[in-house]
């Protein structure tokens, strides 16, 4: 058998299934588009979830993907075995309502035995223990003997995941041979060991189940197939584990040349080798499909990846940055089979060294938190960490609670790893309910869900906005009805519509739809499942019914406002890449009628200077009027042109791409302006960070831009007049009242400080003596904590060596000082602790220095007592 590379296989799978009559499509997003139930894509169906419920209308009823998954549930186990792993990729073919049980289950043999050519006696596959008809198609059509096929329960060959689709499994396992078994008597297919391996997952969906375990049988039965493509790898190169197969072994081999290790020889080196070649994989194409690191979400599933394999490199001694070394073996691997890496290698690389960076400095942050936990734990005599102290550690400092544990244990202690977990539970607990809840499809039911799902909308809004079109559907906000009466919310669907729906940053067009009969006010337009248009708005008057020719005509000039602002982001993102680098990629977008706010990965604020040049270079764009022109071709014809694509956006076989002159072109199904000189004016109001290694912008166009200066101006105007002097003048008049200002300002700590003294009186008298250390314990009135701490200084002087407090209360509230000199600490005097007692009498707290501190309190009645007990609790410091 020859032994093909990860990257043969899955063209091998494709094009056999391609032969087949199956649609290849591309690996979708990590991302889920419109699915609140996934964080990430887990499996190669995921993302078809549409067309198994009927939810949409398949591009075709068969289909086969190779399909980029994530799946963190045992990362606590990666590296530490060699079977986990958190990044696979899954080859699927599906049916929807086309072949079932026989054709499925005859390529699954014929693609494993005459294309890969593993040996039939080898295979063994299992069904479920009551599905009969799959027994008898591997018996008898296939030829499998009986004894070789396995009836396993529900618990292994059923696919369920609560309501929903669902239906028996067959699956095939390979027999790799004894040098991989257990070697106990009895061991077969099923065994726990690493010998019978499964490589494929037929899945027969046939049933519905609502949840209740009732289970009705499906009109439309569907073929959900499952093949983790590097398992199949180690079946057919005949190695240990995946961390053998090529792809992942180049990875490894490169993770051993940075570390200077050999793989096989130490086992923990062996670990942290596994864990950081499997999390540069995730994280490589994490970052491909537009996710940062950040602190919630998917962001934090990338992050922790990040920092796991930064940790164990540090365990492995490697020293400085190397993160970006290893992704760009990945991207090197896996290039052919996902273009995107290549395209995204430069942004990848970016986002892997800074947040690296970041780490490597929060990592030596955290070991110093860490030691200031260990010197409490001993002073307090304790040897067990708190689990709340473990978790600050890692949810803020992202510190894992092994090395916590692991640099604990060598000093003897150990930590609450249960008040850990309880801690852990606490914020799972918040994530899964922020969670949106959701149905099967993973987003919230709507009357949408009940429309026949073979209405359509075309739209015809590019050059026209006004069309005729008949009413298709027509909805309230609960239920689909014949009619809308005046008065009623709704939404109203037809067959045609120049209101383009809100996509791709763009917002729904308003204006009116009309009849003879009525007149309804469109609020929103928005897109739906199966390319349905729905008009949302309010019945103004009279009545439109279902079925009814309607005129629909879109508010010209906020559609032309928004074509402004829209063309002006395609602008400013070139611009933007000109000026801070190719780096620079739009993470989202919003354009309406009145702005456009644009979000962007980059790593540190905009200076002036970047913000003026980047705004100057859109407006010269903008008065070159360059022609904006739109062509549809096929997608590679369309990367060829050099035109930038969205992260995360599901492009079709043919896009659009919109061109303006030579400056910017990209993939866009928005409204634009035919010539950006209709832009008029560009101006950036705002540049701000929004999540890490994202920034925002904010802008305005044409009249948006003229309304801002004449709204600039009227306060200049306001502002000059309140100053009594003119706007040219208002510089030079706010230079001079601010002199004023600090002249004044002196003036009033000068008298303050007076009025201080005036009210302290002579209070040298009050000074005592408490073993050989002179103290001075004084009240004073009306005095802030600026103003005591000016006295105290005078009064330290004053006293020469000596213990010095003050205590004031001013609008309720008490003010306390403390300062020692260093000949008072020499013998034992402390001002934080002498302030935090003296802070407890008048009902407050605080601390500091042993030299000064200052504490507050809210029982200003009490201050006679703290004054007066000053001296004793300075005895009680002394030696």
């Amino acid at each position: 058998m020859k032994k093909y590379g990860v990257n043969e296989l899955r063209q091998m799978f494709l094009d056999f299934f391609e032969s087949k009559g199956h649609l290849v499509m591309n690996s979708f997003s990590l991302v889920p588009q419109n699915d609140n139930s996934l964080l990430l894509i887990n499996a190669g169906m995921a993302p078809l979830k549409p067309y198994f419920t009927g939810a949409e209308i398949p591009p075709r009823t068969r289909v086969a993907t190779c399909q980029k998954c994530i799946r963190t549930g045992d990362i606590e186990n990666v590296g530490k075995t060699a079977r986990h792993g958190t990044f696979f990729e899954m080859l699927g073919n599906f049916s929807f309502g086309d072949y079932f049980k026989h054709e499925a289950i005859a390529w699954s043999w014929e693609f494993l035995t005459k294309v890969v050519g593993l040996d039939e006696n080898r295979l063994y596959p299992s069904v479920y223990e009551e599905d009969d008809e799959a027994f008898d198609i591997w018996n008898k059509e296939i030829g499998v003997p009986a004894d070789r096929i396995f009836r396993f329960g529900k618990e292994d060959n059923f696919w369920e995941h609560g309501a929903g689709p669902c239906g028996p499994c067959s699956e095939i396992y390979y027999d790799r041979g004894e040098k991989y078994g257990c070697g106990k008597p009895g061991c077969t297919v099923g065994c726990d060991c690493d010998r019978y391996m499964e490589v494929w997952n037929n899945v027969f969906t046939q049933f519905e189940n609502d949840g209740e375990g009732h289970y009705e049988t499906l009109k439309q039965k569907n073929i959900d197939t499952g093949m983790g493509l590097e398992r199949l790898a180690v079946v057919v190169q005949d190695v240990d584990s995946i961390f053998d197969v090529d792809t992942l072994c180049a990875l490894r081999n490169k993770v051993c040349e940075v570390a200077g290790k050999t793989y096989g020889v130490n086992h923990e080196d062996d670990v942290s080798i596994r864990l950081i070649t499997d999390h540069m994989r995730s994280a490589t194409f994490l970052i491909s499909d537009g996710v940062m690191p950040t602190n919630e979400g998917r962001g934090y599933v990338l992050r922790r990846l990040i920092r796991r394999a930064a940790r164990h490199g540090r365990l492995l001694g490697i020293e400085g940055p190397f993160l970006e070394k290893l992704s760009e073996t990945v991207i090197e691997g896996s290039k052919d089979g996902y273009p995107e890496l290549e395209e995204k290698k430069i942004f990848i690389l970016n986002v892997l060294h800074n947040e690296e960076s970041q780490f490597n400095k929060t990592i030596d942050q955290g070991l110093k938190i860490l030691a200031d936990l260990e010197t409490e734990m001993k002073e307090a005599g304790k040897t067990v960490l708190s689990g709340s102290d473990a978790f600050r550690l890692y949810d803020t400092y992202g510190f894992p609670m092994d090395l916590t544990k692991e640099i604990l244990e060598e000093k003897g202690y150990t930590i609450d790893e249960d008040g850990f977990k309880e801690e852990m539970e606490i914020q799972r607990k918040r994530a899964r309910e922020t969670r949106a809840v959701s149905n099967y499809m993973g987003a919230d039911a709507t009357v949408y869900d009940e429309i026949d799902r073979n209405i359509t909308t075309e739209f015809t809004g590019y050059d026209k906005l006004e069309a005729t079109s008949k009413v298709t559907v027509l909805t309230t906000e609960t239920e689909i009805v014949d009619s809308l009466m005046e008065g009623q919310k709704g939404t109203i669907f037809v067959e045609k519509t120049p209101f383009y729906a809100t996509m791709g940053g763009q917002e729904g067009d308003t204006g009116v739809i009309t009849t003879a009969n009525g007149v309804f006010r469109v609020e929103d337009t928005i897109k739906l499942r199966g390319g349905k248009y729905g008009h949302v708005g309010v019945m103004e008057s009279g009545m439109i019914s279902n079925g009814d020719e309607v005129t629909l005509k879109v508010d010209e000039q906020e559609r032309k406002d928004t074509c402004k602002n829209h063309s002006a982001t395609h602008l400013l993102q070139k611009a933007l890449k000109t000026v801070l680098g190719a780096h620079v990629e739009q993470k989202g977008s919003l354009v309406n009628p009145t702005r456009l706010r644009f979000d962007f990965a980059h790593f540190q604020a905009m200076t002036p200077e970047e913000i003026a040049e980047t705004e100057a270079l859109v407006n010269k764009e903008i008065q070159a009027a360059l022609p904006v022109t739109t062509q549809i071709m096929g997608i590679e014809e369309a990367k060829k042109t050099g035109a930038m694509a969205l992260f995360g956006e599901k492009y079709g076989d043919e896009v659009r791409v919109v061109s303006m002159g030579d400056f910017s072109v990209e993939l866009c199904g928005g409204t634009h302006v035919a010539n950006t000189a209709n832009i008029t004016l560009f101006k950036i109001v705002s540049e701000a960070g929004v999540a890490a290694g994202v920034r925002r912008i904010e802008a305005l166009t044409g009249n948006n831009v003229i309304e801002y200066y004449r709204q600039m101006e009227e306060n200049l105007h306001i502002i000059a007049k309140t100053l009594k002097t003119s706007p040219a003048e208002i510089t030079e008049k706010i230079t001079h009242l601010q002199k004023e200002v600090k002249e004044l300002q002196s003036e009033n700590e000068s008298l303050k400080s007076k009025m201080a003294q005036d009210s302290l009186g002579n209070v040298m008298d009050q000074v005592v003596e408490v073993k050989g250390v002179k103290v001075l314990a004084s009240a004073v009135d009306g005095v802030d904590m600026n103003g005591l701490r000016d006295l105290g200084d005078q009064l330290k002087e004053k006293l020469g060596e000596g213990v010095v407090v003050l205590a004031s209360a001013k609008d309720g509230k008490v003010s306390l000082l403390a300062m020692a000199t260093q000949g008072a600490m020499d013998k034992g005097a402390h001002a934080g602790n002498l302030i935090k007692a003296a802070a407890a009498i008048v009902g407050g707290g605080g601390g500091g220095r042993p030299n000064m501190a200052q504490a507050g309190g809210k029982n200003p009645d009490k201050i006679p007592e703290a004054i007066a007990k000053v001296a004793e609790l300075v005895e009680g410091q002394l030696k």
